[in-house]
């Protein structure tokens, strides 16, 4: 496993990325990586994830996304997530984090290495930053604290590779990175003054000392104060022209060679648009194209993202940043590849403009397009140019366009990835992602201004939320409030939350998000078209290969081949090798075109997650009966997922929680509710362990779907179900509504071992209201009716209880009887968990009846099988004042 934080916190399995799922979940991850092999306690964690009062079930969320993680790491023999000293502590090898390469690489330049080796470790630290450390990982206090310090880190390395590649005579080759340092972190005077140096080692004077300058001002009016030994040493260097600090030979290669001149009658030619108005942030973007386009060999770059994500403002926006660099001009051409009705130009167009701007007469323009080329290509030889083609459609578009010779620079935005052109031509793609929520504000500040948006910070927090972090659609929201001054932005925000406008309200007069998507889709190939379409119907804003296959009816080759295609076009974002986002935008536009999707897509969906959800629950609790079948006539789709163990059937539930509750919701809207009923009691293994999750609307709105049936097995089963959850999380009256009905419910279904689980779920809720006689009057008849059944897991539940009953009521030593009696009955399948709290019941029972070496033995045997947890956050037994703990309650599992 390969954790990575020096940027967006992820982590890679054989280069395929593992889906972290939720930035706490990603946090969790970091804070234990950073602590390198020591344990993070609970509360650490938690004061890490929340920048308020963390809430009362804190411990239970933290729980839960260390079981999740702990779940992705089932499957990686090298890496372990471990629970001791009272926290959880990451184990892995030290190559299995960039931060702790990062860090030993920097310790190994530090320790007595010479100039040269130094330079190229640090050169190779420097290169694992893909930008701001611990992204996606939220902006709590605590959080926002460690992401500085590792930025304090990158810098002093930084510092650090400037001197080293001084001492070796090549401080010029430092610029790149310490720049655009430097413009982030103005008044830190150690990386001004490298960087005024390794300016003076480029030959580049001027720029040294207007940089010194424009930071000697900046220190008086911020600190009041003039600049220290270290800058102002930098400064007297130039004055005195000398080299600064540098011992490089009079053969040294640290100044670049001179281009050659343009030609005496052709001024260099600049063909680039008008430069982006209003841009903001991107500071990152923009140093990853600096570092991609000067470290690409040759230097060909693929800006790549949806349409509306601002590639085309950042590479123009960069091309004017740069253009310094390109002495012999800079050649633009938007490609059109997005016009409706346009299949983009002609290259031999596009040359044609070229050689003319190179200073080629019209008459003597080659007719012929190869000719054409190898004119192109000539005239570039030598040259240092930047060629920037905007808006390619695929990599032969680009081809014949690209120069020959490596002095030039070829950067190209465009909607698809080109993988045509990494393979072939070795381009390096660059990712462009959403902006930032605070990017996101920026851009509305530059629209309506300052005193708006700091009337309002929350609603326009909201507003750039709801934009999905789009610049065009932030841009749309701007200037519709530059239109109407006296709409507030709360007004503006509210009604962004309404999905049926919100695609309406984000056009202008000539563009809008709608549009700019449409033209995506129409771009499509046909199966990649079909399943767009289909995605209207889904349920959630993710999927994965089955889900979608489920949905589009293609075949899981067929699948997959049309996922790649909407992940190409930006359509979907692409998790892991199989797992997909729909960001809000493109969902809701996807909804806009449901017209034309099969409705008998939703319910493939709806009785796969159903297959899969019996499949899960299986293997979560080995020896359960099914709490449904499939209703009568239906098969699933395709193959129901496998799952392995209990673990890895955890691990899909808290994946898919999103998926399968508003599945629910889904299959009551759409007409079929016995969908519905049957997906929600399959959730049940995930309830257990993690019932204060707000689990009340999914289970009411399948009761209702019940009810609407009549079916008093599924009545039965809900109303045990969801007055369980009530009883938890305090709601006693409600509770004992459902609970009263099911035992009746099931005997008219003739299910008596739902009759047992609804007796004991009835016990425990009279049990919390004080009841003692009415809850053992229940409990007692649930074990003896498990008896009879002959189950020996139904049994196993139903002594459990009674012995947990038995102790609460001061009667120890039946509750050891009826303990020990469920662990001579219990399945050998039966859950570790389960097996805990048996244990612990046993012990409390011995330790009142005074045996206390007897008691000790079974709470020694209860945490030797409580310490190893699955995730979904399952809770196990502990031992607390002699009372049996934990809160595994029998459902209808």
């Amino acid at each position: 496993m390969d954790f990575r934080l020096l940027g967006p916190v992820s982590a890679f399995s054989e280069d395929i990325q593992v889906p972290l799922g939720p930035p706490k979940r990603r946090a969790v991850l970091a804070l234990l990586v950073l602590a390198e092999g020591t344990p993070v306690s609970a509360e650490r964690i938690a004061e890490a994830l929340w920048d308020t009062e963390p809430p009362t079930h804190a411990r239970t969320i933290v729980y839960g996304h260390v079981s999740a993680l702990r779940g992705l790491l089932n499957t990686e023999p090298a890496a372990k997530l471990a629970t001791e000293g009272g926290g959880y502590t990451l184990y892995a090898p030290p190559e299995s984090a960039d931060v702790w390469r990062f860090r030993a690489l920097v310790r190994r330049a530090a320790d007595g290495a010479p100039a040269e080796e130094s330079a190229a470790l640090l050169r190779e630290a420097l290169g694992l930053w893909r930008g701001q450390a611990l992204g996606g990982t939220g902006d709590t206090p605590l959080m926002a604290a460690a992401a500085d310090r590792l930025t304090e880190e990158r810098l002093a390395a930084l510092e650090q590779f400037a001197a080293a590649l001084r001492a070796c005579g090549q401080g010029a080759q430092a610029l790149a990175l310490l720049r655009p340092a430097a413009e982030r972190h103005p008044l830190r005077e150690s990386l001004i003054a490298a960087a005024v140096r390794s300016l003076h080692d480029a030959d580049r004077q001027a720029e040294a000392l207007d940089l010194y300058h424009r930071t000697q001002r900046l220190l008086a009016q911020e600190l009041g104060v003039d600049p220290g030994a270290a800058l102002s040493e930098a400064y007297l260097a130039i004055l005195h022209a000398r080299p600064a600090d540098r011992s490089a030979s009079e053969g040294s290669t640290a100044t670049p060679p001179e281009a050659p001149a343009p030609r005496p009658d052709t001024p260099p030619p600049c063909l680039l648009p008008r430069a982006p108005a209003g841009f903001v942030g991107r500071a990152e973007d923009l140093d990853r194209l600096t570092e991609t386009v000067r470290s690409g060999s040759p230097p060909l770059s693929v800006v790549t993202g949806p349409g509306g994500v601002g590639k085309t403002s950042l590479a123009v926006h960069w091309a004017y940043a740069h253009a310094g660099e390109f002495p012999d001009g800079i050649l633009y051409a938007d490609l059109h590849a997005m016009d409706p009705d346009s299949t983009g130009f002609k290259p031999a167009g596009v040359l044609h403009d070229f050689l003319q701007a190179l200073g080629v007469a019209e008459e003597r323009l080659p007719a012929d397009a190869r000719a054409a080329e190898h004119l192109y290509r000539s005239l570039l030889t030598g040259r240092r140019a930047l060629v920037l083609l905007d808006n390619a459609r695929d990599s032969a578009q680009v081809r014949p366009l690209l120069p020959g010779t490596p002095g030039c620079t070829v950067l190209v935005t465009s909607r698809n990835r080109l993988e045509g052109l990494v393979a072939t031509d070795c381009a390096r793609l660059l990712p462009l992602e959403r902006l930032a929520p605070e990017d996101g504000v920026r851009v509305l500040r530059t629209v309506i201004g300052d005193l708006r948006v700091a009337a309002e910070p929350a609603a326009a927090e909201e507003l750039a939320a709801l934009c999905d972090g789009l610049p065009l659609a932030l841009r749309l929201a701007a200037a519709r409030l530059a239109a109407r001054p006296r709409l507030a932005l709360r007004a503006m925000a509210d009604d962004l939350v309404d999905e049926h406008q919100r695609l309406s309200l984000l056009s202008g007069e000539d563009l809008g998000v709608a549009a700019t998507l449409r033209l995506s889709v129409q771009q499509l190939p046909p199966s990649g078209a079909q399943l767009f379409r289909q995605l209207a119907l889904h349920v959630g804003s993710e999927l994965d290969g089955a889900a979608a296959a489920a949905l589009s009816g293609l075949s899981p080759a067929g699948t997959r081949a049309a996922l790649d295609e909407l992940a190409a076009a930006h359509l979907v974002e692409e998790w892991t090798g199989d797992r997909y986002l729909m960001h809000d935008l493109t969902r809701l536009y996807a909804r806009s075109c449901a017209d034309g999707a099969d409705p008998a897509g939703l319910h493939r969906l709806l009785v796969h997650y159903l297959a899969a959800g019996q499949a899960a629950a299986a293997a979560a609790e080995p020896g359960s009966q099914p709490c449904a079948a499939l209703p009568p006539g239906v098969s699933p789709p395709g193959a129901p997922p496998v799952f392995t163990d209990r673990a890895e059937a955890m691990a899909w539930y808290v994946t898919e929680r999103a998926n399968l509750t508003a599945a629910v919701a889904a299959a009551a809207d759409a007409g079929h509710p016995d969908l519905a009923w049957r997906i929600a009691v399959h959730l049940w293994p995930l309830v257990v362990r993690q019932v204060h999750d707000g689990w009340e609307p999914t289970l009411e709105r399948a009761l209702a779907a019940a009810t609407s049936l009549g079916d008093p097995d599924a009545e039965s089963r809900l109303c045990s179900l969801l007055g369980w959850v009530l009883t938890e999380n305090g709601q006693h009256t409600a509770a004992l509504e459902h609970l009263s009905r099911a035992p009746d419910l099931a005997v008219r279904a003739k299910d008596p071992r739902g009759q047992v689980i609804a007796l004991i779920n009835w016990a425990a809720a009279l049990e919390r209201v004080g009841d003692l006689s009415g809850a053992g009057t229940r409990r007692e008849q649930a074990a003896r009716m498990a008896h009879a059944l002959g189950h020996p897991h139904t049994e196993t539940l139903a002594l459990y209880h009674l012995a947990a009953h038995c102790l609460t009521a001061g009667r120890p030593d039946e509750a050891l009887a009826h303990g020990l009696r469920a662990l001579d009955v219990a399945p050998d399948q039966m859950s570790d968990e389960r097996r805990v709290l048996l244990l612990d019941t046993c012990g409390a029972a011995l330790q009142r009846l005074g045996r206390d070496g007897e008691a000790r033995r079974c709470f020694a045997e209860a945490a030797a099988l409580a310490a190893p947890t699955g995730p979904g956050g399952g809770p196990a037994a502990e031992h607390e004042g002699g009372a049996a703990g934990g809160n595994v309650r029998a459902l209808a599992g």
